[in-house]
């Protein structure tokens, strides 16, 4: 069991499949909510959208929540919004639970980034950390990536100190650790599976 925070528990951590839509494909994870006698369990639901299909909404959402976790709370002042959301064949990894935005991630197009899938702008909601939520994102990347470019290697640019954390997956570093933003970082690469 992982505890979201004193209101919400995870009870199962692996993922459902609910349906599937052209364009999305949506799982759930089930979550109990213990903030009444009787628990309701509310879906985290998975969509992995084509930049094209996002709407106005999920655009809002996504850069509000980057906004929030890599410039405000990592103190950070970048230029986020650099003209990759919405080029080539981009694709937006989603997690969402009753409407809200909990995790996110951005998948790069390989024809724009030498042929490698980079997966970048990886967070979790602050509500949400600590719940295992992360590590479903990071499963549900990895199967996007080789379902939507197989045989394809996958690269990400991941802070350093979470080197381990993205080792577990298959990522290996390939780059000694520079500074980006001031934050120490280092490449690593998933070897075609």
């Amino acid at each position: 069991i992982y505890v979201y925070n004193p209101m919400l528990v995870l009870v199962n951590p692996q993922p459902l499949e609910l349906q599937s839509r052209t364009g999305t494909r949506t799982v759930a994870t089930a979550v109990a909510c213990h903030h009444s006698e009787k628990a309701a369990t509310m879906p985290i639901t998975w969509h992995t959208l084509h930049h094209s299909a996002l709407s106005t909404r999920d655009l809002y959402a996504l850069l509000e929540l980057r906004s929030r976790v890599f410039v405000v709370e990592q103190n950070c002042a970048y230029q986020d919004v650099d003209g990759q959301d919405l080029s080539a064949d981009t694709h937006h990894l989603l997690a969402r639970q009753d409407g809200q935005l909990l995790a996110y991630l951005r998948l790069l197009d390989p024809s724009t980034q030498g042929g490698e899938v980079v997966i970048g702008r990886v967070l979790t909601a602050p509500a949400a950390r600590g719940s295992g939520l992360g590590h479903a994102l990071m499963e549900h990347a990895i199967e996007a990536c080789t379902r939507l470019w197989p045989g394809r290697p996958i690269y990400l640019s991941a802070q350093a100190h979470l080197q381990g954390y993205y080792g577990r997956y298959g990522f290996l570093a390939v780059t000694e650790p520079y500074l980006e933003d001031n934050i120490p970082h280092i490449g690593m690469r998933r070897a075609v599976a």
